[in-house]
């Protein structure tokens, strides 16, 4: 009995200790990370737009200086073969297109002209190709704008062709210039009352008609020898490398341009003070010390 009481004791005592032992885990339990929440903020970003229509414009070479009565020969020089090629397939007088030519765009020196290459001051009206704005008659009109001097030309043929207030003009006789000069101011070509005073003048002091008797295959009138200066043609035949002889219908700016120099050499080298010259003439085309003509090319 004894042994039975120690026995449940000694059980008794042994279920008590295990019961107080704490139960640990081998599993480690890890930290939850904090969780992030990143939020976009919208960036406002101010775009330059350019309109299509504005392009920068190459700078071109600037033209030479020269007095009015010398930049009219340039021009005529330089035009005179399109102006007659727009009357053979057109009917314009040559004459008229480069009196226009001339009175619009200033001898080519005017701003519209250097800015768009447009000769005749024609303005937008329907026109969807380029253009530029230009104080006119009024404020910042537009005006077409023409990548050469040829399309400018083409342009104006076309104006006056297609359109019929100015069908009349092809009534007259490509002959007839006084016609034609009124007949332009009448359709409303320009608002100047003196337009077509400007436009004969300027055909007659520079004998332009000789341009529409070569297309119509007639042969120009002879002129006096005091008309020297009034005729501007172009030197085909050189005498020799050092000097010239002038003949009729020279002028300095036809020289100079046959031997590749500029007017104001050609002066320098004659000690001439204007532009006038006279028949017989001999002019030095190089300087003192050249031996041989300088090769611009």
């Amino acid at each position: 009995m004894r042994k039975f009481i120690l026995l449940l004791c000694i059980a008794t005592f042994m279920i008590s200790c295990g019961g107080s032992k704490k139960v640990t885990s081998s599993r480690t339990i890890r930290p939850k990370p904090n969780r992030t929440i990143i939020t976009s903020t919208e960036r406002s970003i101010t775009k330059v737009v350019i309109p299509d229509d504005v392009v920068e414009e190459p700078k071109e070479k600037p033209l030479p200086v020269l007095s009015y009565k010398d930049k009219i020969q340039r021009y005529i020089y330089e035009f005179s073969e399109i102006a007659k090629s727009e009357m053979k397939t057109y009917g314009i007088p040559a004459s008229i297109t480069l009196a226009q030519g001339i009175l619009e765009s200033g001898a080519g020196y005017g701003e519209l002209t250097q800015r768009a290459k447009n000769h005749f001051g024609i303005k937008c009206h329907e026109w969807t190709g380029d253009r530029v704005y230009h104080d006119d008659d009024r404020s910042q009109e537009c005006f077409r704008k023409y990548k050469a001097a040829s399309e400018s030309f083409r342009d104006h043929s076309l104006f006056l062709r297609d359109r019929k207030r100015y069908s009349r003009l092809f009534t007259f006789n490509k002959k007839d210039y006084k016609s034609w000069a009124r007949g332009l101011r009448e359709a409303g070509y320009a608002t100047d009352k003196k337009y077509p005073q400007k436009l004969i003048s300027i055909i007659e002091r520079y004998q332009l008609t000789k341009y529409d008797d070569e297309v119509l295959g007639r042969r120009a009138p002879k002129t006096e020898d005091n008309d020297v200066d009034k005729v501007i043609t172009v030197i085909t035949t050189v005498p020799n490398n050092t000097a010239y002889t002038v003949q009729k219908g020279d002028t300095l700016y036809s020289i100079s341009r046959r031997y590749k120099i500029s007017v104001k050499e050609l002066k320098t080298y004659n000690k001439l003070v204007d532009n006038h010259i006279k028949i017989g003439q001999v002019l030095k085309v190089t300087a003192a010390d050249q031996e041989e003509e300088e090769d611009f090319n």
